[in-house]
């Protein structure tokens, strides 16, 4: 059977385009939490995000754009706002609905396509992008890019943290790694990119942090 003849049901990608994790890996994102944690499920926020939100710079409705299991969705629920994380792993959003509940948490978690934000017909004041960017190519880029602006309210604060392609303190870039240029050209029409500051981003393989950047940009 060609792969163009596949059913929906033998499809692993559920009937959408691989991204290019999904095509260098040969698996969908779902494949990644299947034995035990993926490499980026440190099992708690990032700190970054828990930084941001102790300043108040994460407010309003809050969308975690491929939330994974959703510890960053979750530090930003227990703070009492409205969140929603998405994801296209099905196994990841089932753990992270348990951890919900069993924190007592009130966090919505959904399927959703991260190139296809536009599907979720909602708009948020705060938009978290937690290592998604950086493992998209050009094209998939832009095609995000637009659908962010789709859902993040005029004036709306997007914070990207990616990894970077500089070494810091010793330390070699992490996967796919992102020159600041390449992150503001990414976000030039339509947005404001008021700050890319670099930060260490912990992970299972470099449980001290790979270097990053945290991108703080506006919707205009």
């Amino acid at each position: 059977m060609s792969e163009h003849s596949r059913t929906p049901a033998e499809d692993p990608f559920g009937g959408r385009t691989p991204t290019r994790h999904e095509r260098e890996s040969g698996e969908p994102w779902d494949a990644s939490y299947h034995d035990g944690p993926a490499p980026w499920d440190i099992g708690r926020p990032q700190p970054a995000i828990v930084r941001l939100a102790a300043e108040g710079g994460i407010t309003g409705t809050v969308l975690d754009a491929g939330c994974g299991s959703g510890d960053n969705a979750l530090h930003v629920a227990s703070l009492g706002l409205e969140v929603l994380g998405v994801d296209v792993a099905e196994t990841a959003l089932r753990r992270a609905r348990d951890k919900a509940a069993e924190r007592g948490i009130a966090a919505e978690f959904a399927v959703a396509d991260a190139l296809h934000l536009e599907t979720l017909g909602r708009r948020f004041d705060t938009v978290l992008d937690c290592g998604l960017f950086h493992a998209l190519d050009e094209d998939e880029r832009a095609q995000y890019v637009t659908g962010l602006a789709s859902v993040t309210a005029s004036g709306g604060l997007l914070y990207v943290m990616c990894f970077s392609d500089q070494s810091h303190e010793g330390r070699e870039p992490g996967p796919h790694p992102v020159s600041e240029q390449e992150l503001r050209s990414a976000f030039s029409h339509g947005w404001d990119v008021s700050a890319v500051e670099p930060i260490l981003i912990p992970n299972r393989m470099q449980p001290d942090g790979a270097p990053g950047w945290l991108a703080t940009i506006k919707r205009t």
